[in-house]
């Protein structure tokens, strides 16, 4: 049986090979939060030209000292160009981000220097070193230089250095649209009352929730019951989606329609069943459509806790490999009591993790089984053991996944 990790890669190999499919170009002003999409290289250098970093005098620094007096050739603002060169005893007037004239090796402040004799002529009231206040071109950086890598997430700042680089329009990753598909003769609207042997259907919104935390679209298609021409019709629709996550009819009994229903419309398995608990017949495989297009589906267990554990470890981990920004955060722990895991199976266990000055502390919650919806909504995250039957002794570290 598959470990979640290689379950993860299979599916990660698949998500990135779709993903060229779910990239598109806009406008730069549309693409805050969003995740870029290429690699982008500067057309310039930044700074295009040696330039002045403070308002004063351009002068041949060597050899002069405090009290000198330089005669103005001119004045140079940003966005001119100096058309004089300064020689010895000679000064010109620049502004902040003004080119630096040709013959000029440092600049004075004009706090440290005083005009004499009208305006053309200065005198400086300090000793000038080689390189003062001045930035050499392409400090910043060089034409044919990477500026950002793909999977950078667009924050203002980087916003700004696309547009500094030219780049009014760049890839992103584009929002994929997931359809949520419950499955299940048991399964009732959520505003029924359930009869003998029916229960609401709490996976679809929770699911579709999910989808929509994580920025995606949700397609919701209802319920479908376990009758193969039902499934199939509900499927098709939903295999026009980039994604489709399906509740239930995946694991080994008499009516787990899915997976020959998905066989039947031509979605190609990748794996089925995860050494995991909650969450063992996750079911996974590709679509195939035109211009070598796909959908990727998922089969997630009808038990809600399961079928939440798998969309965070598996669904949530495929959109990351497109929006890298949706990874879940994961970090250590101590337990807060001891614990006795039982059976081999790695576990993701409803938890609380709570942090002081100096520690994040877990406490698991007395969580009942992959039905209990209840102890699950009070948690804030999973903690996971390792598929070992050992005691975690209080003061453990152990990894918790965040919610």
């Amino acid at each position: 049986m598959l470990s979640v990790t290689e379950a993860q890669e299979l599916s990660a190999a698949e998500v990135r090979e779709a993903n060229r499919f779910l990239l598109r170009s806009v406008p730069l002003g549309e693409t805050l939060g969003r995740t870029l999409a290429e690699v982008v290289v500067s057309d310039i250098d930044s700074p295009p030209h040696d330039k002045s970093i403070v308002d004063g005098y351009a002068v041949l620094a060597e050899g002069l000292s405090a009290g000198t007096e330089l005669a103005i050739l001119e004045e140079v603002t940003a966005g001119a160009v100096p058309t004089q060169q300064v020689t010895a005893g000679t000064a010109i007037r620049i502004m902040t981000g003004a080119p630096l004239p040709a013959g000029a090796t440092g600049v004075v402040m004009v706090e440290k220097t005083e005009l004499v004799g009208g305006e053309n002529r200065v005198r400086i009231h300090e000793t000038p070193r080689s390189g003062q206040n001045i930035v050499r071109r392409a400090t910043s950086l060089r034409r044919g230089e990477t500026v950002l890598h793909a999977g950078v997430r667009l924050n203002p700042a980087r916003i700004g250095l696309l547009a500094e680089v030219g780049r009014g329009e760049v890839k992103i990753a584009s929002l994929p649209t997931v359809a949520v598909l419950t499955t299940g003769n048991e399964i009732v609207p959520v505003d029924t009352i359930p009869g003998p042997g029916q229960i609401r259907n709490s996976n679809g919104p929770m699911l579709e929730a999910l989808v929509q935390q994580l920025g995606a679209q949700p397609i919701s298609l209802g319920v479908a019951r376990d009758e193969p021409g039902e499934l199939a019709a509900l499927i098709r629709r939903g295999l026009q989606a980039d994604f489709l996550v399906l509740s239930g009819g995946v694991s080994a009994g008499v009516l787990d329609l899915v997976p020959g229903v998905l066989a039947e419309l031509g979605v190609r398995q990748v794996f089925h069943k995860v050494n995991l608990k909650p969450g063992k017949p996750i079911w996974f495989g590709v679509f195939p459509k035109e211009h070598n297009n796909r959908t990727l589906v998922f089969g997630l267990p009808g038990n809600p806790v399961s079928s939440f554990v798998c969309f965070e470890v598996f669904v949530r981990y495929a959109l990351g490999c497109i929006r890298p920004e949706l990874v879940p955060q994961s970090k250590l722990a101590l337990l807060a009591v001891e614990h006795y895991h039982r059976g081999d199976r790695p576990t993701y266990w409803p938890a609380i993790c709570e942090e002081d000055k100096t520690d994040a502390l877990v406490t698991l919650l007395p969580w009942k089984g992959s039905g209990d919806l209840k102890t699950l909504a009070d948690a804030n995250c999973l903690a996971f053991f390792p598929g070992k039957e050992r005691v975690f002794q209080a003061g453990e570290e152990v990894s918790v996944r965040l919610l």
